[in-house]
């Protein structure tokens, strides 16, 4: 009797046991995410982040001097550390983005899909995770100087070294030349899993020709030979030729998916922001018909920008137009206007893209004129205006690169909401002259600081860094930013 109470006390247990461990399973979430869906992921983090203008995560479209704030001034004096936005875009990029892109590539190299026809995509889908990486990794330097890249992604290592950010770049441009040669414009890729572009391989490899296109413009002032064959080579490999090209990732009108800007001007229900002194008075001056597709006019009739660094009351500047602040509105990570004017910049370097400069600077403001609502021919009559007119201005100016001058300035408008690349522009061309802040914390920035989590736990690396860059200050500027 003794053994059979034993006997089934034992299995009782056993039971128990199994069913405990059973209580431990989450049965809800997957135990393995496809790479497609963390492809998916990674995009809409990089769209979110490029996109924003929340001032926790984004504060370029501020310092591009488009929008201003109305009550809480610190951002628009460039303020970095309040909010400590360097730590947000570091996270973002590195953890979000980069990291769900490693992860779904390894995902992806593993699978073995059901048919031969699925796993023929598979180099395809690759190609695209790596075109992807480079964006984000160019972002980076472009930010912050030298970065971890080498022992960067690696859950073993919490300290990983910087790289040097021109070493960075180079490598870079290598990659995506690597991914550009195996894109397969005969296969397709992620079909619905893209929202950029539905998994249309033709239209990536527009995309990642016209990345190379701009990242070969930033290393003009610093490696001109890698610049000119960089550009060239991407011009060969197919740029973007129209509008149909733009990289535009899709926004739903549901939250989470809406667009960032719809979250923070309507769904937050906070009247933040107000248009820019600078952009309004420059659209003024040139009585430039996108004024009406950027801003709403003040009640009183025309558009007032905000003052720099001041508070501006939101009742008496002029707003954001409501397809501006759209749930729906597509986020931009490229477009075919910016493609024309670096094209134009590389006419003026004399590189051999074809073309000339005032025909490239022509297209560019047309495309940007199509791309917000406006015709060709309203592009036309604003293109014959002196003001605008290429010979005409760059005949007029001053400065000590005319041609940069009258590129940068109109690059600047046709760049509108697109923060990121517009202070990119800014900072390798000089112009537009930027409006000094009223209560300025710093000159204006060059760059991101290092976030205070490397400076505290990644001390040693962090300060060879900083050292490496010249100063872990606003107003160092980079490696390519030398005129």
């Amino acid at each position: 009797m003794k053994k059979i109470l034993i006997l089934v006390a034992a299995i009782f247990i056993a039971s128990c046991s199994d069913n405990l461990e059973g209580l431990n399973q989450n049965i809800k979430d997957p135990a393995a995410v496809p790479g497609e869906s963390l492809f998916t992921g990674a995009q809409k983090a990089l769209a979110d982040q490029v996109v924003d203008l929340n001032v926790n995560n984004n504060n370029t479209k501020l310092w591009s001097q488009y929008l201003q704030e109305t009550t809480y001034t610190d951002e628009s004096n460039y303020d970095q550390l309040t909010r400590n936005i360097p730590q947000q875009q570091w996270d973002i990029l590195y953890k979000d983005v980069l990291k769900d892109l490693d992860e779904a590539k390894n995902v992806i190299t593993a699978t073995t899909y059901t048919t031969a026809e699925l796993n023929a995509l598979k180099p395809n889908k690759l190609a695209i995770i790596e075109v992807l990486n480079v964006y984000t990794y160019a972002l980076l330097v472009e930010t912050f100087g030298n970065v971890p890249y080498t022992e960067a992604l690696d859950i073993n290592n919490l300290l990983p070294k910087y790289d040097d950010g021109l070493t960075v770049y180079r490598d870079l441009i290598v990659r995506l030349t690597t991914a550009i040669n195996t894109l397969d414009t005969s296969l397709a890729s992620y079909g619905s899993a893209d929202n950029i572009y539905n998994g249309d391989v033709t239209k990536w490899k527009k995309f990642a020709a016209s990345l190379k296109l701009r990242m070969g413009i930033l290393l003009s002032d610093v490696d001109n030979a890698l610049a000119k064959s960089t550009v060239e080579s991407a011009v060969t490999a197919g740029v973007f030729t129209s509008n149909a090209d733009n990289a535009d990732f899709t926004y739903y009108s549901a939250d989470p998916n809406t667009n960032p800007i719809h979250d923070n001007l309507v769904l937050s229900g906070r009247h933040d922001f107000v248009a820019a002194k600078t952009i309004v008075d420059m659209l003024n001056t040139l009585a430039d018909p996108r004024r009406a597709t950027y801003f709403e006019e003040v009640p009183a009739g025309g558009y007032v920008g905000g003052t720099i660094g001041s508070t501006s009351g939101y009742a008496s500047h002029s707003h954001v137009d409501p397809v501006v602040e759209a749930a729906t509105t597509p986020g931009v990570l490229f477009d075919y206007a910016e493609v024309e004017f670096l094209l134009a910049e590389a006419t003026a370097r004399t590189f051999a893209v074809g073309g000339t400069t005032k025909s490239h600077y022509d297209a560019g403001i047309t495309a940007s004129f199509e791309d917000w609502g406006l015709t060709a021919a309203d592009a036309t009559t604003y293109l014959a205006t002196p003001a605008v007119d290429y010979a005409t201005v760059l005949a007029a100016s001053t400065a000590t690169t005319p041609w940069k001058e009258v590129i940068g300035n109109q690059k600047w408008i046709a760049l509108f909401n697109r923060g990121l690349e517009a202070w990119t522009s800014i900072r390798l061309l000089d112009f537009p002259t930027m409006a000094t802040p009223t209560d300025a914390v710093s000159g204006f920035p060059n760059r991101y600081t290092y976030p205070v989590v490397e400076q505290t736990l990644n001390g040693t690396n962090y300060t060879a860094a900083a050292a490496a860059i010249g100063a872990d200050t606003a107003e160092q500027k980079l490696f390519w930013d030398l005129n």
